[in-house]
């Protein structure tokens, strides 16, 4: 098996590193983990050692890097198509792909007003109607996927696959800014929280020392 080496943000507000992870995790290889802390001095020329786009993830095979976290997920699910990254099903794994795509490209509002923390706890923050549609697109989304594919296994297509590496960060900005959801979202949210993977981030992220405040 090739060397595997991943190059993260801090784990309490980094939610593309967090995709990242969960992907490497999904695809059951072994691999080092290095953790650069955000907003420093340095925190771009240290990135820039390891990936040209100067962002995180960035994942390191054997000295090749392979930047982006949908990039990450794609080439591992390519690389080892037998360890369930997208359903197997052509159906299921198309519209997989879209949702991901989704959350890769959009989003923009619900970025900026909820960043993700998983060191705080807001209360009584403001939803723009923007945002608050755009909650409503997730929820959608979370519904659609769950009611045509997610029956047995409680994830998005059953069993976790990219698709819940993509929408955890968003699981996790949900309830540090306590957005009430419906009662299905909420059901949908405890599955993520409670995903062993999930528990291992967040066990994590705790035992950081370095703060960043962003309101």
């Amino acid at each position: 098996m090739p060397r595997y080496r991943l190059i993260l943000g801090n784990k309490s507000y980094s939610s593309w590193s967090l995709r990242g992870w969960l992907i490497a995790k999904l695809a059951g290889i072994p691999f080092e983990e290095e953790v650069i802390y955000l907003r420093k001095s340095d925190t771009r020329a240290k990135i820039l050692a390891h990936s040209p786009a100067g962002q995180v993830p960035a994942l390191i095979e054997d000295g090749q890097v392979i930047w982006d976290s949908l990039a990450i997920g794609e080439h591992l699910a390519e690389r080892y198509p037998d360890r369930g990254l997208w359903p197997n099903d052509p159906q299921a794994r198309s519209l997989a792909r879209s949702v991901v795509a989704e959350m890769h490209s959009g989003f923009r509002a619900l970025r900026m007003a909820l960043p993700m923390d998983l060191r705080r706890r807001y209360t009584d923050h403001p939803l723009s109607p923007e945002v608050a549609r755009e909650i409503a697109r997730i929820e959608e989304i979370w519904h659609d996927c769950r009611a045509r594919y997610g029956a047995e296994g409680g994830f998005l297509f059953g069993a976790p696959t990219i698709a819940d590496a993509f929408y955890a960060p968003v699981v996790t900005r949900f309830r540090s800014f306590e957005v009430t959801l419906k009662a299905e979202s909420e059901a949908y949210c405890a599955v993520i929280m409670d995903w062993s993977l999930m528990r291992q981030w967040l066990a994590e992220a705790a035992e950081e020392s370095e703060t960043i405040v962003f309101f």
